[in-house]
C-alpha cells in the first residue's frame, strides 16, 4: 500500500506536511539541495525549519520532542585521504577504534571544518546524510534501527527531516554498522 505523501514507516500526523512545514522554495539553498536529493531517491519525509538551532543532537531532540537517540547525527571522519560519513545515534559517541577494526580500516580521525565542507558542501552542525557534491562513503549506526522515526539534518543548523533507518541506508547507499560499544 502506498502511504500518503509525507508518511513513512512509523510516521504519524506530526511528521506529515502541514502549515508548520515549509515549502521547499522557502528553505535555504543547502536545504533545497537536500530536499532535491531526498525526492530523487524516493524519500517522503518533509523538512522542518526551526528558529532555534538544531546543531547538536540534544538541541534537535528538544526542538522535535523526541528521544536524543532518534537523532541521526552526521559526523565526518577521515581515513587516509578518504572522507567517511558516519550517521550515528545522538545517544552515543562514535568509537573510531571499533569502526576501524570492524571495517578493516587504518586510523580514523575527525575531519576538520574545511575537510567537512569540501566533502559534503555543508558546514559542521548542518551536515545532511545526502545532497553532497560527490558520493561520500557512508556508515549508518545500527542503533538507529531501534526508532521508527529518525531525524537528520537537512543541510543547515536549523533544518531537519524525518526518515527511518531503512530509508537512510537506502538513500545514502550506506553500510549498516555498529559504531559504539555502549548498550542503548
Amino acid at each position: 500500500m502506498r502511504l500518503p505523501h509525507g508518511y513513512g514507516r512509523g510516521m504519524t500526523d506530526a511528521h506529515r506536511p502541514s502549515s508548520e512545514h515549509l515549502d521547499a522554495a522557502a528553505l535555504p539553498p543547502r536545504a533545497r539541495t537536500v530536499v532535491s536529493a531526498l525526492r530523487a531517491a524516493g524519500a517522503e519525509g518533509e523538512v522542518r525549519a526551526f528558529d532555534e538551532s538544531t546543531h547538536t543532537a540534544a538541541q534537535a531532540a528538544a526542538a522535535l520532542g523526541c528521544e536524543v537517540g532518534a537523532i541521526a547525527s552526521s559526523l565526518v571522519f577521515r581515513t587516509g585521504d578518504e572522507a567517511l560519513l558516519v550517521l550515528t545515534s545522538g545517544a552515543h559517541r562514535v568509537d573510531t577504534d571499533l569502526v576501524g577494526s570492524t571495517l578493516g580500516l587504518g586510523p580514523i580521525m575527525r575531519a576538520n571544518a574545511d575537510q567537512v565542507k569540501r566533502a559534503t558542501g555543508q558546514v559542521i552542525g548542518g551536515v545532511a546524510p545526502l545532497g553532497h557534491p560527490a558520493p561520500v562513503r557512508t556508515l549508518v549506526d545500527t542503533a538507529l534501527a531501534a526508532h521508527d522515526v529518525v531525524w537528520a539534518s537537512a543541510g543547515t543548523a536549523n533544518t531537519v527531516f524525518a526518515s527511518s533507518f531503512d530509508e537512510l541506508v537506502r538513500v545514502t547507499g550506506g553500510t549498516p554498522v555498529r559504531v559504539a560499544d555502549d548498550d542503548l
